[in-house]
């Protein structure tokens, strides 16, 4: 099920033609990811450091479908889905409210786990491959 998070466009998401500048959109999804992971009860200023993992983007993708611009008022639905045993992909959907409410922008990104000291791939945390699990 996906989690919802909600979220008003500000001035520093734009660029000068008044419109969320492309960059801020996979910033505004990692927001929504970074809530979902606490919604969930992961506290994302421990979880990671306490299990020696990092666990960067490899690989992002978006398709921009209308412009938000200040004041747009969102609703960003995050889905997450287990690829492997040290990967995780995330759909993002980013609805701007109305009425009515029209899909905006649909972003994936694709994570991988790695060890912090090792530099290389290892599974995933119990609880971040439930939480990556759940459909």
């Amino acid at each position: 099920m996906p989690y919802s998070y909600s979220r008003t466009i500000h001035f520093p998401d734009t660029d000068a033609a008044g419109v969320v500048f492309f960059a801020n959109y996979l910033v505004i999804c990692h927001e929504a990811y970074e809530e979902a992971l606490a919604a969930a009860g992961l506290d994302v200023a421990t979880f990671f450091a306490a299990n020696g993992i990092v666990v960067p983007i490899a690989r992002s993708s978006a398709e921009y479908l209308r412009p938000l611009r200040v004041g747009d008022k969102l609703r960003i639905s995050v889905l997450p889905e287990l690829l492997s045993e040290n990967s995780f992909a995330l759909s993002f959907e980013l609805f701007r409210l109305g009425p009515p409410e029209k899909l905006a922008a649909r972003v994936r990104t694709e994570h991988i786990c790695t060890s912090r000291q090792l530099r290389e791939r290892v599974p995933l945390p119990p609880a971040l491959a439930a939480w990556a699990s759940q459909r």
